[in-house]
């Protein structure tokens, strides 16, 4: 399988993947734990059908030493025992975020004060930037139907 488009050759969304990769930095350098990132990452690309950026983001998330109990159990959360509260919260706000679509109501009050129990306002940022941001790599990558799968970690810097 072939992309429609090259991502990473386009002169246009070369520029505008690098202005995207910059704002996730932001959010990488944060006080949000990494883990949290990723499991968020990870979710949303699955709700999204992603499979470049699920690919990526269990893969990187493995490398920085995440169990395989928890990468296989992430679709599933609500029903695994494995999460934090604090992870179920950011899980959930990560679902809403990515389905706004599918509710008239977008990300419910609940969702947000559970997750503002357990980040404070600088991690809740982070938290809403991640979703954002993740969101727009997987439309472009399912767009464009990036191929998954040779994805090796560390190989964009």
């Amino acid at each position: 399988m072939d992309a429609r488009l090259n991502l990473f050759g386009n002169p246009l969304l070369g520029t505008f993947l690098k202005h995207l990769n910059s704002a996730g930095k932001v959010i990488g350098d944060s006080a949000l734990p990494a883990a949290t990132q990723e499991l968020v990452k990870i979710r949303a690309s699955q709700i999204n059908g992603c499979g470049f950026c699920t690919d990526m983001h269990t893969k990187d998330a493995a490398k920085a030493g995440e169990t395989s109990t928890r990468l296989n159990l992430v679709a599933v959360w609500r029903e695994a025992t494995v999460f934090t509260d604090a992870e179920r919260a950011a899980l959930e706000l990560a679902e809403q975020g990515t389905r706004i679509a599918d509710a008239a109501g977008g990300v419910t009050d609940e969702a947000w004060a559970d997750a503002a129990k357990y980040y404070d306002e600088e991690q809740l940022a982070a938290l809403v930037s991640i979703i954002a941001i993740i969101n727009t790599y997987n439309r472009l990558n399912v767009i464009v139907q990036q191929p998954a799968g040779d994805y090796q970690p560390g190989q964009f810097g």
